[in-house]
């Protein structure tokens, strides 16, 4: 007997997935909550697959009613991490319960808020939040997937500036800016960032969870700043020692430190 194609096969794999860790269940807050993260992280969050970790809980919340809020940030809840009491109600929603690791680069997301600073002697405290592992898909980089850990990725150079609303992402490299990014720009790259121009906008460098990425630019002037998950609003004009200075940003555990480049004076 012949054989013939499979029209249909199952094979391992693995997924970067957001891990929304619920605090409470409140729906009201939780919906609140996430309209405020939304607000500040702009698309930084946009088109992730969501798994809503209520480990914490014993009640549930409106599972369907915070599916729906998710969905309308875009987001796209799959599964549920939870108290097998609870799993009973998430499952009626159409969520299904999922066994994820949780490793350092994952439990960020559920840490406290830290404190991003510039280094002494200008600190200049603000909330560290805790974003998530990938970033969305972003037209002006490749459509290709990721290359293999230890492979070499081109870098993107962008050679004009970045006007409001554009976004460019450089998957698997670096990114160079021969320009302004704007206000309402935002750059995303899964190694450095180099901003040759005013950085007004958003920056988000090891946007896979490399947390030796760094942002680099000749005049420091953002509207936000991650690396590696890590990421801070920028809500207040930075000290005049980093504001529209040339200024060096890492991480430092889970810290945003921002440091004055030499020149800058």
């Amino acid at each position: 007997m012949p054989k013939t194609a499979a029209a249909l096969d199952f094979k391992s794999a693995s997924l970067h997935v957001l891990r929304a860790v619920l605090r409470t269940a409140d729906t009201a807050e939780l919906t609140r909550a996430l309209d405020q993260r939304m607000q500040e992280a702009g698309a930084f969050y946009e088109n992730e697959p969501v798994v809503l970790d209520a480990q914490g809980l014993d009640q549930a919340p409106d599972w369907q009613a915070l599916a729906d809020a998710l969905r309308r940030h875009r987001l796209h809840p799959i599964g549920v991490r939870a108290p097998e009491a609870l799993l009973a109600s998430a499952h009626q929603a159409g969520l299904a319960p999922l066994d994820i690791s949780t490793n350092r680069q994952e439990s960020r997301a559920d840490a406290s808020a830290k404190t991003a600073q510039a280094p002494k002697p200008d600190p200049e405290p603000a909330s560290a939040r805790h974003a998530k592992s990938a970033p969305p898909e972003a037209p002006g980089g490749t459509d290709d997937p990721a290359p293999p850990a230890g492979a070499h990725a081109e870098t993107l150079v962008i050679r004009h500036p970045l006007r409001s609303g554009q976004r460019i992402y450089a998957r698997g490299g670096d990114l160079i800016v021969m320009g302004m990014v704007s206000q309402g720009a935002e750059v995303i790259a899964d190694g450095h960032i180099h901003v040759y121009g005013p950085l007004r906008g958003k920056a988000m460098a090891g946007a896979r969870g490399n947390p030796h990425a760094m942002i680099l630019t000749t005049q420091l002037d953002p509207e936000l700043l991650a690396i590696a998950g890590v990421y801070r609003v920028v809500e207040t004009r930075l000290p005049d020692t980093l504001h529209n200075r040339p200024a060096q940003v890492e991480l430092d555990g889970d810290t945003l430190r921002i440091r004055a480049l030499q020149g800058g004076h």
